[in-house]
């Protein structure tokens, strides 16, 4: 099996979103530490804080969790549990991979269709969360980071059929 972390990232268009991702991340998690050190140091030396911290604390964390989902699935280190790879023999590899890819895909693809439900009805109900912004804005990180969860798996399931399918590309692999 080629692992998804030598040949996924190799296109040109998929490192730049993986970099993207790399430095969103970066940007959420300085921003977390540094907001939650100053609600700390307000608390402890000034007995008051930000009022909307906390509430902002906590969807930066949600969206951190999800982009670093985002962001493993494209490596291939996203969680997976592996209880047949040891005893299958390694023909029939491929073939598991590709129907993990796309048992994968169509799970995803429910999880950004029922992301996107909730989007709605969070359009619908409005509300204020931090910063003044709109709640639904703050929950958009469940259709974004599923589909694009969604996207990658898709991509991976195209590139393991084309591993299947071109003879010189499945030699490789074994």
């Amino acid at each position: 099996m080629i692992e998804p972390g030598r040949l996924f990232p190799t296109h040109p268009v998929l490192r730049l979103l993986d970099k993207g991702e790399s430095v969103i991340l970066s940007l959420l998690l300085a921003a977390m530490i540094l907001l939650a050190c100053l609600q700390i140091i307000l608390r402890t030396f000034f007995a008051s804080g930000l009022f909307w911290a906390d509430p902002l604390l906590r969807y930066l964390v949600l969206w951190c969790g999800l982009l670093g989902a985002v962001s493993a699935t494209g490596q291939g280190k996203h969680i997976a549990l592996d209880i047949t790879g040891n005893y299958l023999p390694k023909k029939i590899d491929p073939w598991v991979t590709l129907i993990t890819h796309l048992f994968c895909t169509l799970a995803s693809a429910g999880l950004t269709w029922a992301g996107w439900r909730f989007l709605l009805s969070e359009i619908e109900f409005g509300g204020s969360g931090p910063l003044s912004l709109p709640l639904w804005f703050w929950n958009s990180i469940f259709p974004i980071a599923f589909g694009l969860i969604t996207l990658k798996y898709l991509l991976l399931l195209l590139v393991q059929i084309k591993i299947l399918f071109t003879p010189s590309l499945q030699a490789a692999g074994n």
